[in-house]
């Protein structure tokens, strides 16, 4: 299936990292301030644990950013809701919707690729089959597209949610759909539950540049320094004469543990059974 990507934004080669930097075009968005009521600060931890001690590398910093509550159950069912506007959200690579509900009520959802303001959507179990209705995964033909996927029943959506993903609906089978995701992966989920329709929107996210050190710091991400280039005591790539070999059998971790090739996926999680082809290597 051919997907159709969106312009990216270029820059002038005005300096070396602004020649190959790129960005995406923001210009589908409403121009709007976001929703105070639906906004929350979130604690910065940047990597720290309570003791202060760096658990997770390569954080810290960044623009200060708001968190959006973003509404994945969408279980207001029954009820015709109006896209209001199209808006960036800073903590993940999809664009939301601000949508309000015929009663009055405002919440904020992921918006699929083709969605404007203005659009009517609705969530009902079998709703019409309209890019950013919600309805049952067993009321959805073999070959549509689904995004915002529940695994347990009014758990709200978790698969295919980040920038450009989608589920394929495969088959309908035995109280379970067969879905078939944008890693190639396939798995049933069971059909009472919820998805909506279509492609999460910005698909092109995968495709940006960062360009230049300093963008990566305003994402809030540190340098990371190659393993090679440290002291034997270090790292096990550390040391030797000049560029030396990585001297190890396996690839290994900063501490020590072996990575590459080795599964880490537990033989014993609950999911495992729901996964009809794993994705590809």
């Amino acid at each position: 299936m051919i997907l159709c990507q969106l312009n990216m934004k270029q820059y002038k080669p005005t300096t070396p990292s602004r020649r190959f930097m790129t960005s995406v075009d923001y210009g589908v968005l409403s121009a709007t301030e976001p929703f105070k009521k639906l906004l929350k600060r979130l604690p910065r931890h940047s990597g720290r644990n309570i003791q202060g001690r760096i658990t997770m590398r390569h954080q810290a910093g960044g623009a200060k950013k708001l968190y959006r509550l973003i509404d994945f159950k969408q279980d207001k069912l029954d009820i015709p809701a109006k896209i209001e506007s199209l808006e960036y959200d800073p903590y993940r690579t999809a664009f939301i919707a601000r949508v309000l509900y015929k009663d009055g009520e405002r919440r904020y959802i992921l918006a699929s690729k083709n969605m404007k303001v203005g659009d009517e959507i609705i969530s009902s179990t079998n709703a019409p089959l309209k890019e950013g209705n919600r309805l049952m995964l067993k009321n959805i033909p073999v070959g549509y597209l689904v995004y915002n996927v529940e695994l347990n029943k009014n758990k709200g959506g978790q698969l295919a949610r980040s920038a450009g993903s989608y589920a394929e609906v495969l088959a309908q089978e035995n109280g379970f759909t067969n879905l078939k995701l944008s890693s190639a992966e396939i798995r049933k989920a069971p059909w009472e539950n919820f998805a909506s329709l279509g492609q999460v929107s910005n698909p092109d996210h995968n495709l940006v540049v960062i360009g230049k050190a300093g963008r990566s710091r305003h994402l809030g991400i540190r340098p990371t320094v190659r393993g090679s280039a440290m002291n034997p005591r270090d790292h096990p790539y550390g040391g030797g004469e000049g560029r030396a070999l990585r001297g190890t059998k396996r690839p290994k971790t900063k501490w020590g543990k072996v990575t590459g090739g080795r599964k880490t996926r537990n033989k014993k999680k609950w999911s495992n059974k729901m996964i009809i082809k794993r994705r590809k290597s």
